[in-house]
């Protein structure tokens, strides 16, 4: 996940007037699909709003897929895939994007690795011979290798191993709550697995599972289909087929018993807490209504754990939540719905989970009001279509579509799945996912806390 800016995030909110507000209109982005004879499936979504372009280049692997013993390397992979090819040096990559006005990024995921460009639409057939060029092979060198290690052992110490919390709600949780390697394992890696990479594990991974037909290729903005198909048969179509390895099984139920672990932190200064509950699988018609449910429970200011949590009974300071390491939308494996909090020190894990517990019962008992419902439901389509604003984020998320769904016409299909939600749905979905049996719990305390346990405040709330 290299760490450079690619674009602001469009945030926005619209607000309904109540239970009688009509059906909005929807955005219906124009996707069409066509797949090349090598298995390259490229998409284009035309919009000539703008002379610029996005393009996204999505590979069926990430993290769930990466070798045993070789923990992180998927992401290190996606690292050397920025160093250069025998025809485009290291460098030569940026150069060329950021010298047409463009910008550029990648980042590693559990089901997909995603590399994404934008520019004036005069740049897009360079942006196009690049990436195929690096489709083709890399500059496999030990020198390169040496240098992303290090590049990457260096992200993990300022992102994980000297930040207070160390992303421990999306990294530790994962080993508790998945009972398979795939999915439970360290995405990050270990500073072992990676200074065991070799180049022969570098060059097997790129034979692997970075061929055309293990490939999306989206393009959106100043560009017809019919050029689109025509520039990416020109510079992908030549490239053979090579075909990826059998996937393991790495699907998993539901979690039957709940479980508990107390961490220490020597960086942290107050408590928090991390609960999260297995998902419902891709797909599914309990998706739509777990990505409302969530927003109800964690979606904000106006969310119910919010508003029980740090502002009704003083327990929390805030409340956040995620689904792995995507979006409600974006997965194809086990993932979960998480929420991570940094609570008072007068308080307690214990008591932030009675509170969460009675918002939920609350709505697998009561349901949801119309008003409520058609607030929430508006904050999701709102974030949906502010998602699919910017050229770069749309070509993005159509080839995450693609290749996950299996359809990225999907995208004018979310916004009805959200609409169709009701109240009963929500009331299903909680009774059903966020139980006691399927959750998994990490309490992270300050060390001086767990140093002195009798020295601290007895759990207190406001009730």
């Amino acid at each position: 996940m290299r760490f450079r800016r690619v674009g602001l995030l469009l945030a926005g909110l619209f607000v309904v007037a109540g239970a009688t507000a009509a059906t909005p209109d929807q955005w219906k982005l124009p996707v069409a699909v066509k797949k090349l004879d090598n298995g390259l499936t490229v998409v284009v979504s035309e919009d000539h709003s703008a002379p610029v372009v996005g393009i996204s280049v999505v590979y069926r692997v990430g993290m769930r897929l990466e070798p045993r013993n070789r923990t992180g390397f998927a992401h290190l992979f996606e690292h050397l895939m920025f160093q250069g090819t025998p025809q485009a040096k290291k460098g030569v990559f940026d150069s060329v994007i950021t010298g047409g006005g463009g910008r550029n990024n990648g980042s590693t995921r559990p089901d997909f690795t995603n590399y994404i460009e934008t520019a004036p639409v005069s740049a897009l057939e360079p942006m196009l011979w690049l990436e195929a060029d690096r489709m083709k092979t890399l500059d496999f060198n030990p020198a390169t290798l040496k240098n992303q290690q290090d590049v990457v052992k260096e992200e993990i110490r300022n992102n994980v191993k000297n930040q207070p919390y160390g992303a421990f709600y999306w990294l530790d949780i994962n080993q508790y709550a998945f009972q398979k390697w795939e999915n439970n394992h360290d995405g990050y890696g270990s500073f072992e697995d990676l200074e065991n990479a070799s180049l022969d594990d570098v060059r097997g991974f790129h034979r692997d599972f970075y061929g055309p037909n293990n490939a999306v290729l989206a393009i959106a903005g100043d560009v017809t289909p019919a050029q689109g198909f025509a520039l990416a048969q020109k510079y992908f179509g030549d490239i053979p087929a090579r075909p990826p390895p059998p996937r393991p099984d790495y699907a998993e139920g539901l979690n039957t018993q709940g479980k508990r672990i107390e961490q220490s932190d020597a960086l942290a200064q107050v408590p928090a807490i991390a609960a999260a509950w297995k998902m419902p699988e891709r797909g599914s018609r309990d998706q739509a209504p777990m990505a409302v449910l969530g927003a109800l429970l964690a979606g904000g200011d106006a969310s119910r754990f919010y508003q029980g949590l740090v502002k009704g009974r003083e327990l929390a300071l805030n409340v956040e939540s995620l689904y792995g390491l995507t979006s409600a939308w974006e997965y194809d494996g086990p993932t979960l719905f998480t929420v991570f909090a940094l609570y008072k020190p007068n308080a307690s894990a214990d008591a932030l989970l009675a509170a969460m517990d009675e918002e939920i019962a609350k709505v697998a008992r009561d349901g949801v009001d119309d008003t409520t419902l058609a607030r929430v439901k508006t904050q999701l389509l709102a974030e949906w279509y502010n998602g699919l604003e910017m050229f770069l984020d749309r070509a993005d998320t159509l080839a995450k579509l693609q290749a996950l769904w299996g359809d990225a016409r999907v995208v004018n299909a979310i916004p009805g799945k959200i609409q169709d939600v009701s109240s009963a749905d929500l009331q299903r979905v909680a009774r059903t996912y966020l139980t006691d049996a399927n959750r998994t719990v990490i309490d992270r305390k300050p060390a001086a806390m767990l140093q002195s346990p009798a020295a601290a405040p007895a759990p207190a709330g406001k009730h």
